[in-house]
């Protein structure tokens, strides 16, 4: 039997696109290798307009999607604020509607103007989409810019059912993941079923990240999304520039190739439709 006909598909995203090289370079081999269904891209990064062709070429084997970012400051060539700083003005509802505005209007501009289409998806770096006020000001924006048909689909971080019993995806999801998803519900936003791939970027070597894979996968619905943050060498300078290798590594693997046959899962290559 055929196993890419009876089991589920499932979203396999790479974020993080033109922060480096070597995160773009993963991307691109893991897509022609059949382990890739998405990326979502920093367009506040002075290497955007240079990394963005390569993309051109995948499309619509890829999915190509906007990453929206406050925090990243890509060597002091973008103005970024601390997480914990865009979290507390956040909550205090500190951030000017208007400025929360430009922000996605300069990134979701700096997209457009590179890829000469709108986003497939939006997503957060760090997850800062979801987060009071910058979820409002993300639906104002897409609502005013894009019909019904051409309309991007959000990335949803309420967890997996059974995957809510991971602290760190807990605390995501209650900063902002399950109000962000009943409100796009509401608003008729497409959204992915089921969010993975939470962890503590602390897996040493393919095995043990694979362990992290595999309590992931029986738990992801179809049209559920792990996301991942692989490159193709150690990114200098990046927190978890050490940890990038060791996923791209394992997703590379005949052993993740298994894994994804043994819990029933392929990964999902083409447009994607999501209700």
């Amino acid at each position: 039997m055929n196993h890419m006909k009876t089991s589920r598909a499932i979203l396999l995203c790479a974020d993080d696109y033109a922060l480096h090289p070597l995160v773009d370079d993963a991307v691109q081999q893991l897509t022609l290798a059949g382990r890739l269904s998405a990326t979502s891209c920093m367009t506040t990064s002075p290497l955007w307009p240079q990394a963005a062709p390569a993309l051109r070429e995948l499309r619509p084997r890829l999915s190509v999607g906007l990453h929206f970012n406050l925090t990243e400051d890509h060597g002091g060539q973008h103005g970024a604020q601390a997480l914990g700083t865009v979290l507390r003005q956040a909550y205090a509802r500190q951030m000017p509607q208007e400025l929360m505005r430009q922000a996605w209007r300069e990134q979701l501009d700096a997209f457009e103007q590179v890829m000469g289409t709108p986003p497939d998806f939006i997503d957060g770096h760090q997850h800062v989409h979801q987060l009071p006020g910058l979820r409002a000001a993300m639906q104002q924006e897409l609502q005013a810019r894009y019909a019904a048909h051409e309309m991007p689909w959000v990335r949803s971080t309420a967890p997996a059912a059974g995957l809510w019993r991971s602290p760190k995806a807990a605390i995501i999801a209650l900063l902002g993941g399950w109000a962000t998803t009943r409100r796009l519900r509401h608003a008729g936003i497409p959204m992915n079923h089921g969010f993975g791939g939470v962890y503590g970027f602390d897996a040493p070597d393919t095995a043990s990240y694979g362990r992290q894979m595999a309590g992931w996968l029986p738990h992801m619905a179809a049209g559920g999304l792990l996301m991942c943050h692989p490159a193709s060498g150690v990114v200098p300078g990046d927190a978890i520039g050490r940890q990038r290798p060791v996923e791209f590594d394992y997703l590379m693997s005949d052993a993740f190739g298994e894994l994804l046959q043994r819990t029933g899962c392929h990964i999902h290559q083409g447009p994607i439709q999501l209700g």
